[in-house]
């Protein structure tokens, strides 16, 4: 079975499913500018332009999630699991009026998962 890029946890998940039936069908973007532009931030589909070299590294909880090319560098050998915090950032995401924010959490990719990782789409 290939290894997955990228999850989410219970908890960011539930707010998702809030995020959701707000807002309608929801991305996710991590851009890898400094501050609050290198977490990843949630945004109405449609409302966000996707660069033609970002990378999709998969889908969590029905949400496509992207990374710009340069960040993808940096987590091309990692495991990103997106969790929820509560604490106010100073992005556009759409978690941000809830008091509350998404958070990456990456761990290194075994040697045996390096193998079985699933394609980009």
């Amino acid at each position: 079975m290939p290894v997955e890029r990228v999850s989410v946890t219970d908890s960011a998940s539930e707010i998702i499913d809030q995020l959701r039936a707000k807002h309608g069908d929801l991305i996710f973007h991590q851009s890898g500018g400094c501050c609050d532009g290198s977490m990843p931030m949630c945004f109405k589909k449609g409302d966000f332009l996707i660069g033609r070299r970002d990378v999709c590294l998969g889908e969590i909880h029905g949400c496509n999630f992207y990374m710009a090319p340069d960040q993808f560098e940096y987590y091309k050998h990692m495991h990103v699991c997106i969790d929820i915090v509560e604490g106010r950032g100073s992005s556009f995401s759409l978690e941000i009026p809830l008091g509350l924010r998404f958070m990456a959490v990456s761990t290194l990719f075994t040697e045996e998962e390096l193998k079985d990782l699933k394609p980009l789409t």
